[in-house]
């Protein structure tokens, strides 16, 4: 970890403390949201944690950015990494088929691997939730074994169901909502991330962790998910 602070606005700083994406920096990550909600108390405004960085938004009548500076530097100063199990872990339970996840074959051929195989690799690993973004509940998660990382499309859908499953690079991720996007569709969710994310608590959160379980059809439409085929790239 090495802290480095930025500008972001008139009041707010980056605090960068990693230069690359790694699950192992989630703890660093978790602690020192920790720390800085205690330090800069009824002066934050808010706390935005991502992949290497924070951003700390705070109260310019209440402290100047001296103070703010001095604050995070304080706070950071003997920092040690936040327990791994204090994320929640949640399954997510998805259908993977072809009408609802349409690159589900085209990812399994570019890594050599039969449509079975890659939904056992998808689902061999918990995945740490990196950040929020994109739209209200999107978490971004990884990282996705190398052996079926896969670039993003290169167009984009313009409609891409809710509770999609997907997969960009070496990230995973999940739409909340009917959205554009540009991720490669491996399968459908029936669990309702937009409604959590609707009432101000979204179910994924920066430092949770995400089992993938595949499941059959019947299940799938039992929990009430939509069938409807994803449409074609138009």
């Amino acid at each position: 970890m090495k802290l480095r602070l930025e500008t972001a606005a008139m009041d707010a700083l980056t605090v960068r403390l990693f230069d690359a994406i790694d699950e192992s920096n989630m703890a660093w990550i978790m602690a020192a949201d920790e720390a800085l909600r205690r330090a800069f108390d009824h002066a934050l405004i808010d706390l935005i944690p991502s992949y290497t960085t924070l951003l700390v938004h705070y109260d310019c009548q209440k402290l100047t950015f001296a103070q703010a500076t001095t604050l995070v530097r304080s706070a950071l100063r003997n920092l040690t990494p936040a327990d791994a199990q204090k994320g929640q872990l949640h399954e997510i339970p998805v259908w993977y088929d072809e009408s609802v996840g349409p690159e589900l074959p085209t990812v399994a051929k570019r890594a050599g691997l039969s449509v079975e195989a890659l939904i056992e690799r998808h689902c061999s690993h918990d995945y740490c939730v990196f950040a929020l973004g994109f739209a209200p509940g999107y978490g971004f998660m990884g990282l996705v074994d190398e052996a079926i990382a896969t670039p993003r499309l290169k167009t984009p859908r313009r409609r891409v169901a809710a509770g999609s499953v997907g997969i960009a690079d070496r990230q995973t991720a999940i739409y909340p909502l009917l959205s554009p996007g540009g991720w490669n569709i491996l399968g459908r969710t029936a669990v309702p991330l937009f409604e959590h994310a609707k009432r101000g608590e979204p179910l994924l959160r920066p430092g949770d962790k995400v089992r993938f379980k595949a499941i059959s059809q019947a299940e799938f439409e039992a929990a009430g998910g939509d069938t409807t085929p994803l449409e074609e790239r138009s």
